[in-house]
């Protein structure tokens, strides 16, 4: 079977299959009857629903040679797993977020483009994996709705300031170095009883027995956290020591590969964090490209297809001989570059999109690309030069704000999901 690589957003896309799946597993079983695992506000989730999900983890688990956590403690897992994900797509589709087809379309393609293969090639790949690609597609199309809604929480946060930036900057603990982490969080409800807070501190004290008896980390993460990266394994990647809580910092600091934390109290509960690897912070290094460009841009007027068919005559003056720069001024749509010839300057590729750093590192200095398309039209581009040059500076600053990002979103969005999980109707039926 081929090996595929998902974007990192569509990982649980895939193995939590689409809450509409159940309608044909259930038209296609006439041996057994469906059974509700959970009642979510006006909306139910099937046992036929769950079991898929359940055998997607379970089948990513094995492909990365983890240990299986007990059945019973997986179906807790993935069952709430389902119901958070329920409630975003209520959430969202009150809220107005629509994904289009054409919308879809372009990430399947994005998805194909990738892994280096066509759109048919991909979809051959997604049901020789055993998945359906009608409900692979509504699927992704439900995961873009989620992560849009997401997005809306993250672009309501007070936007992060220059004064933020420069005193992280400053701070010893910025230039210390990256950890890669991993993360169990035994959470707690807001206003819990000393009682409650004692037995939650217990079972996380217990864990971390476990773990320091041999326990794998990332089946423990599975089994037992409330964090959102729980069906990762616990997975959170490499992260600043000013990207986290203090007390996350201060813990791990210093910390080699291999060790884990005592519990560590927070707000939510009590969290273990395991350090998976360290790297120093060295140059940075980027590519810039300078290009010329024309664009024949799609709206209401110009539709894709009358689009593409403009594009098309436009390459086959170029390939006749026309000059770039004159094509550019007639006829592009792109107003920071049409009035220059179509000259974008020196730019680093990622700057304009996956598709056009993609076209440009597959060029070579004076060729003229095919036309190609993304979201907003139709393009050719000609690469002018390549060149290498030491960012850094720019890099430490853009490290620094996504860091001070990446700490308040990850508070943000752990709030966000908590009071609408706290806020609906939710019974489960396991047990049943």
């Amino acid at each position: 079977m081929r090996s595929f690589n998902y974007p990192a957003v569509w990982v649980i896309c895939i193995a939590l299959m689409s809450p509409m799946a159940s309608n044909t597993v259930i038209a296609q079983s006439t041996a057994k009857i469906d059974s509700i695992v959970a009642l979510v506000d006006d909306d139910v989730i099937l046992r036929s629903e769950l079991d898929i999900a359940i055998k997607g983890i379970i089948d990513r688990i094995r492909q990365q040679g983890g240990d299986l956590p007990p059945e019973s403690l997986l179906e807790k897992q993935v069952l709430e797993r389902l119901i958070i994900r329920r409630l975003q797509l209520v959430r969202a589709f009150q809220t107005g977020i629509r994904i289009s087809d054409d919308e879809i379309d372009q990430s399947l393609l994005m998805l194909a483009e990738q892994n280096k293969i066509s759109l048919m090639q991909l979809r051959q790949v997604i049901e020789a994996d055993g998945e359906d690609f009608t409900e692979f597609r509504q699927n992704l199309g439900e995961e873009m709705m989620t992560e849009r809604l997401r997005q809306r929480v993250v672009n309501s946060m007070d936007p992060i300031t220059e004064t933020e930036i420069d005193i992280l900057l400053a701070s010893e603990s910025f230039n210390s170095g990256e950890y890669n982490i991993s993360h169990i969080l035994i959470g707690m409800r807001e206003g819990s009883t000393p009682q409650q807070i004692a037995e939650t501190q217990t079972k996380a004290n217990n864990i971390y027995e476990q773990l320091k008896e041999g326990l794998d980390f990332a089946s423990a993460a599975i089994s037992y956290s409330s964090s959102q990266e729980a069906l990762e394994g616990g997975l959170v990647g490499w992260r600043d020591l000013n990207s986290v809580p203090v007390a996350f910092s201060d813990a791990i600091k210093n910390m080699r590969a291999g060790q884990i934390t005592t519990p560590i109290r927070s707000a939510g509960g009590f969290h273990i964090i395991k350090v998976n690897d360290y790297r120093e912070r060295s140059q940075v290094m980027a590519t810039e490209f300078h290009a010329q460009h024309i664009m024949v841009e799609t709206n209401e007027l110009i539709g894709p297809r009358q689009a593409m068919e403009q594009i098309r005559d436009i390459h086959k003056q170029l390939i006749d001989g026309a000059d770039f720069a004159e094509l550019a001024r007639e006829f592009s749509d792109d107003v920071t570059s049409a009035n220059l010839g179509g000259d974008m300057g020196w730019f680093m590729p990622q700057s304009y999109g996956e598709r056009m750093a993609q076209t440009l590192s597959a060029m070579q200095d004076g060729e003229i690309s095919e036309p190609f398309q993304t979201e907003s039209g139709w393009h050719i581009i000609e690469r002018l030069g390549m060149r290498e040059k030491d960012v850094t500076v720019d890099s430490l600053r853009n490290a620094a704000r996504n860091n001070l990002q990446q700490q308040k979103m990850d508070i943000e969005l752990e709030k966000f999901l908590q009071e609408m999980r706290d806020e609906a109707f939710v019974e489960t039926r396991l047990d049943s």
